[in-house]
């Protein structure tokens, strides 16, 4: 499997702003756990914990869209710099905040703006790789690259993050977060080499999610997003009932290992069937691994029951972002990413505080319903509308 990424590495400049990017979006993965860690430790209330994580997520969602118009017309740097720097002075005073036990509406407040300056990295990354490679078999590649990137990245966030919050200090988790965001984001933005070129007057002046198949996928990411969100919350209250808190961030990088290995196995292969049907298939196998989540009753199964839910994960996603990529002018490319990153953002929001709310009713074990309920309307709403992916260009691009 390892073999076609060996050949992704050869052009310059591509090594850095790959490790860059590693490490300026690793908090992705630690923001919504060390939330709820901080916010539930300090309140006891997991409902408040998933309302403040939602808050951050649908800020990111709302600006996601925003930031990436302002990234094609201005370039990455001019816009990730004042951003970081923005998003890491919010989330000291959302620390600041909960140490002093100031009124929940403050942590409101900080984690929308930390949400707001958040940037998605992950689609700008992506975009460089779209200006570096004209080959799409190269392409495809690494985009699979990314998303086994961003799959290691769960794996080590969630666990490392609760590793700090629970054997160091509350807080220490989000702290790290900061650091790792504005170091490797401020490296990030500093190799100007692979920027792609800012287009201050583009002729395609309408916003990317007004082509039907952009329409759909962002449907389809929302339904995947109320997943991952209702899955993070949900899990740590499952380790807890179990008392093995502790094990809450091993459970959920199982669900992330499962997806790193899917993702290097999907990344490998040369496919015959088109984009349109990888999505529906991967969406179908993504229900299947989902619905043992409800029968499990202790954490050891569970961790095996989350590494196969896992599998679907990486395929999908990969899928969605080739699809756009082959969908979306290049001068609106790190847009019609980020309405992707936004359709997952609000669905984390909404599986945050839904899947909250049914734990704090219901329990843990019954509130594994909700993901799984989630993934059937995503594979409702992909076989529905399937049809917008199936475009000349994206045939074309398939048979090459």
């Amino acid at each position: 499997m390892v073999g076609p990424y060996r050949g992704l590495f050869g052009t310059p400049g591509v090594k850095g702003f790959v490790i860059a990017g590693f490490v300026g979006r690793i908090p992705m993965s630690m923001l919504g756990i060390g939330i709820i860690l901080l916010v539930s430790e300090l309140t006891g209330s997991y409902a408040t914990a998933g309302a403040v994580s939602a808050v951050e997520s649908v800020a990111f969602a709302l600006a996601a869209p925003l930031s990436g118009r302002l990234v094609d017309r201005y370039g990455q740097a001019k816009v990730l710099v004042p951003l970081v720097f923005l998003h890491g002075a919010a989330l000291v005073a959302l620390i600041l905040c909960a140490h002093a036990k100031a009124p929940i509406w403050t942590l409101y407040a900080t984690a929308f703006v930390v949400g707001a300056a958040a940037t998605s990295l992950g689609s700008m990354v992506r975009a460089r790789w779209s200006h570096v490679l004209d080959d799409p078999a190269k392409l495809h590649t690494a985009f699979s690259f990314e998303s086994v990137a961003d799959e290691a990245i769960f794996v080590a966030g969630p666990a490392f993050v609760t590793a700090l919050a629970t054997g160091v200090n509350v807080y220490v988790g989000l702290v790290v977060a900061i650091l790792l965001a504005v170091g490797g984001t401020l490296a990030f933005a500093a190799l100007r080499g692979t920027e792609p070129p800012a287009v201050r007057h583009r002729a395609h002046t309408g916003s990317p999610i007004a082509i039907p198949g952009v329409a759909l996928l962002v449907m389809v990411f929302l339904a995947v997003g109320s997943v991952f969100g209702s899955i993070d919350i949900v899990t740590v209250a499952f380790a807890e009932e179990h008392g093995a808190k502790g094990a809450a961030g091993l459970l959920l990088a199982s669900v992330a290992s499962g997806s790193m290995v899917s993702g290097l196995w999907y990344g490998s292969r040369h496919w015959k069937i088109d984009l349109r049907r990888r999505l529906v298939r991967g969406l179908g196998v993504f229900v299947v691994g989902l619905t043992p989540l409800i029968l499990m009753g202790n954490v050891p199964t569970m961790a095996v029951a989350l590494f196969f839910a896992g599998l679907a994960i990486s395929p999908t996603l990969i899928t969605g972002f080739s699809l756009v990529e082959r969908m979306v002018p290049a001068a609106q490319l790190t847009e019609g990413m980020s309405w992707l990153s936004t359709s997952l953002g609000f669905g984390v929001a909404i599986g945050a505080w839904a899947g909250g709310r049914l734990t704090d009713s219901y329990g843990a074990s019954n509130a594994y319903g909700f993901p799984l309920i989630c993934a059937l309307l995503a594979v409702a709403v992909g076989l529905a509308g399937s049809a917008w992916l199936r475009t000349p260009e994206v045939a074309g691009n398939d048979a090459a």
